[in-house]
Formats: C-alpha cells, structure tokens, sequence
C-alpha cells in the first residue's frame, strides 16, 4: 500500500510557508492534505455569493466577522494550511494574527466552489475533514456545479457528524454556535 501525502507530505510546512510568503499576489497557494494546491481565483459570481452570504451574517449576527480569504492551518495536528473564501469568528478575532489563523475560536470556514477541475476534490472531500480536524464548528460549502449548499457540523474524531444539502431556493439552518437561518432564494441569481 502506498502511503498517502498527509503520511509523506511533498515538503516540510515550513518550506510550503516560504514558497507562499514568495508567490506573487495572483496565485494563491494551499498545503492540503500534505499536498501542494493552487486555488482558482474568484469571478464575479463568487464574489457576489460572498457579499450575499456576508450581509446575512452582519444582519443575523452582528457579533461576527465573516473575514474574506483568510489563511487557516487546518487538519491534523494542523500541519495544512488552507484559504477560506470565508472564516466566521467574534468581531476582531483576527486582529495580530498572521498570514495563517489557528482555528480556535472560529466558528465557521466557507467555500464557494470554482470552476476548475479540483474544486470538488478540495471543497468537497479534503477541506470537511481538513477542519473538522482543526474542529471548527461549521463548515459551509456552496456548490456552483450542483447548485446546492451544505451544512457541515458536529465535528467529532476529524469528521462532521452532520452533513445535510440543500439545493439553491431552500431555507438552510447552521446549527450552533452559528446559528443563521439561510433564505439561499438569491443564489439562484447566480447560476452559471
């Protein structure tokens, strides 16, 4: 049996730091799952899912930042590192923090899927188990080729307990500590 690259990872965190402190701004760099990953930049649809999702945490919880693009260390023993489109956490949570937030405090990471060939791979299967082993309470993840959205929550033993879909047009709970209702009529709007 081969190992895995969490098991052999292709370089040290330490080297994948380095290589992403020196990429320049438009290439955006994760170590997921021992690997390294570029992640697509965002279009114009993605961005308008963000700010929709963003106006529904500053009027439902107004407590909460929902920071943009911020980097988490994530899996186990948190040697990964990825880029949330989204990482929800109290008002200046992030203020003195680095290129790379510890997960602890935060309540939610999000990912909006783009349009290359890894994205469901990365959002879908490495990043759920990724931070439920940094134990983030949440995960939120809109999918743009299936166009639905999916709760992840409970983390327990590096997985999500609970992992309900909903499609594009119905009303999605984020259970505690989140706790915000989802009207997602609007991201029908946003169809490709």
């Amino acid at each position: 049996m081969t190992p895995s690259t969490a098991e052999r990872p292709q370089m040290p965190i330490e080297d994948f730091e380095e290589l992403e402190r020196r990429a320049p701004e438009t290439v955006r760099l994760e170590y997921i799952n021992g690997k390294l990953e570029v992640k697509a930049m965002p279009d114009g649809n993605h961005g308008s899912i963000f700010m929709w999702l963003l106006r529904q945490c500053l009027l439902q919880r107004p407590d909460l930042d929902l920071m943009p693009e911020r980097g988490v260390k994530a899996e186990v023993h948190r040697k990964g590192r990825a880029i949330t489109d989204g990482f929800l956490a109290p008002v200046d949570h992030f203020r003195g923090h680095g290129n790379w937030s510890d997960p602890d405090g935060a309540l939610m990471a999000l990912e909006i899927t783009s349009h290359d060939p890894d994205t469901n791979k990365r959002d879908g299967i490495d990043k759920p188990i990724g931070y439920a082993e940094a134990d983030i309470p949440a995960y939120l993840l809109i999918d743009r080729d299936n166009n639905t959205i999916t709760v992840y929550s409970e983390p327990k033993d590096g997985r999500y307990q609970q992992s309900p879909s909903y499609p594009w047009g119905a009303t999605a709970e984020i259970p505690s500590p989140v706790n915000i209702t989802l009207s997602t009529e609007k991201l029908k709007d946003y169809a490709d």
